[in-house]
């Protein structure tokens, strides 16, 4: 069996026995193991800062982004072999694997364009000079962005091991600053593929990146006051990194994007056979069912008025049924399995606290039909819908993330602040969709919501036919969110390079400053 080795630095090296196996989630077949035991990763992480940190530093950003477009490049050429990993890893149906994948290049591209653009200079402006003295003084000051002098340790989800980590990769080797990548172990096979396809073309340049596919043990006893942890995952393991002594004791930057439960509120405005109601339906389904349900920006709560929540329920009971569930790669399977055993085992607990207070409209936990099944293996489950009668007596909805295919049912009194506080119970979401072609209701809505959110959506009869769906995380916006989302930002064009670059006020003779600084 395969033995996924961790690669630090610039070695590839094997860890000490088995600490996790890889399983096909559809089949329950073993693919590989995995292990970073016995392995010294305070000295993989000095490497990266003494040997990565400087290489990359060096480089301007215009050179960054060349790296970053012959990485993007060197992934997309082995595309193929990769979606075929990702299904069989991921559980993916082909579509989902090309969703993580060509998000990850794509990121990374759109990134690569950035670095183009800012050119033969190795610090970011941010802002314009500022008189420092007045008074006809040449005194001047500016702000400026240079990297930090740490290394960057990304722990990344198992949901999407391509784009999670690539679009992370990104930001941090454009702002000059090195990797330690740990994707989940669970489904490490697309990411420890994609590194070995990044180390045989050649194009990192020595200490940038590092790879540790098994636990991460010791890994945050070692970090600097200059490095940065960024993190994917539960709000319970990132309480847990962000309160690691080693993190208190040295002030090292963490950044969390956590669970997330995001809503879909449809407008009192909007009638069942309009364009905006079709847009709402379309999303609703494809983020119930995209990668299964397993995503940090999936719609785990559905706003409708009393009037409205019948037609949602009767046309979610119509399209549904033509989500046709089974192994990846059969004739018509538009949905996989969830990861894994312990992932449907978690999704059937927290659905029991979500049963508390709702009662299931669609769909069966203990019940689905799956295509090329080899009996009762694999972790597949129908998609459910729950619905609940008053959304503010109804404390689990809004405290209780069952990642899967899983959303709630619930109603509001049709105005935007009923909306809008219902929202607000979720404490802090990546992502909330709206659906309304009544100007005042949605700039109202959006006001009264905005302060929970990291990112609104508002789809209308205007977009209808061009918007993407709330799941699709651009790089030029950020991906983040307050409260229960984890409180962090990523992407966002170039405030994605803030996380890794340290701002510093510099004051001196204005001309030499915009000369140094090449304003």
């Amino acid at each position: 069996m395969l033995k996924l080795r961790n690669y630090l630095q610039d070695r590839w090296i094997e860890g000490e026995g088995v600490q996790t196996t890889l399983i096909d989630p559809a089949t329950e077949r073993e693919m590989a193991t995995a292990s970073a035991a016995g392995l010294d990763l305070g000295a993989a992480l000095r490497h990266a800062r003494e040997v990565g940190g400087p290489a990359l530093r060096a480089m301007t950003f215009a050179e960054r982004g060349a790296l970053l477009m012959a990485m993007s490049r060197a992934i997309h050429a082995e595309r193929e072999a990769l979606i075929d990993m990702a299904m069989q890893n991921g559980g993916n149906t082909r579509g989902d694997a090309k969703f993580d994948l060509d998000g990850g290049t794509g990121t990374i591209a759109a990134y690569a364009k950035i670095g183009e653009s800012l050119g033969d200079t190795r610090h970011w402006l941010d802002g314009d000079a500022e008189t420092v003295m007045g008074g006809g003084s040449r005194m001047l000051g500016r702000h400026v962005r240079v990297p930090r002098r740490g290394v960057a340790i990304h722990i990344n989800a198992y949901n999407f091991p391509a784009w999670g980590m690539l679009e992370k990769i990104a930001c941090s080797f454009l702002a000059g600053m090195p990797v330690v990548t740990k994707p989940s172990s669970d489904t490490a096979l697309v990411a420890h593929r994609i590194v070995e396809i990044l180390v045989d073309s050649g194009v990192l340049p020595d200490g940038a990146l590092g790879l540790v596919c098994g636990s991460a043990g010791d890994l945050l006893d070692h970090v600097g006051f200059q490095d940065v942890i960024a993190f994917t995952g539960s709000a319970k393991t990132g309480r847990i990194i962000s309160s690691h002594p080693r993190v208190l004791e040295t002030g090292a930057r963490v950044n969390i994007e956590a669970d997330s439960l995001n809503a879909a509120v449809l407008g009192p405005d909007v009638e069942v056979d309009s364009e905006t109601f079709d847009l709402f339906m379309r999303d609703l389904v494809k983020e119930m069912t995209q990668k299964a349900g397993q995503k940090c920006t999936a719609t785990r709560r559905v706003l409708a008025t009393k009037e409205r929540i019948g037609d949602v329920k009767a046309r979610l009971a119509e399209e549904l049924p033509g989500i046709a569930i089974g192994v990846p790669g059969e004739d018509r399977v538009r949905m996989g399995p969830v990861s894994g055993p312990r992932a449907l085992a978690d999704l059937k607990e927290k659905l029991a606290a979500l049963r508390e207070v709702g009662e299931i409209v669609y769909g069966d936990p203990d019940a689905v039909e799956v295509l090329g099944r080899d009996g009762a293996k694999g972790a597949f489950v129908s998609p459910l819908v729950l619905e609940v009668a008053d959304a503010r007596q109804a404390a689990p909805v809004h405290a209780v993330e069952c990642f899967g295919p899983v959303t709630t049912l619930m109603p509001y009194d049709g105005t935007p602040e009923d909306a809008a506080a219902i929202v607000a119970l979720g404490e802090g979401s990546l992502v909330t969709s709206f659906y309304s072609d009544d100007r005042d209701f949605s700039a109202r809505f959006i006001e009264e919501v905005a302060p929970y959110q990291g990112r609104l959506l508002w789809g209308s009869q205007r977009v209808a036919g061009t918007a993407p769906f709330p799941g699709m995380v651009l790089p030029g916006f950020i991906h983040g969110g307050p409260g229960r989302a984890g409180g962090g930002e990523e992407l966002g064009g170039m405030r994605g390079l803030e996380l890794y670059t340290q701002r510093v006020a510099v004051e001196g003779f204005g001309p030499l400053l915009d000369r140094f600084f090449g304003a």
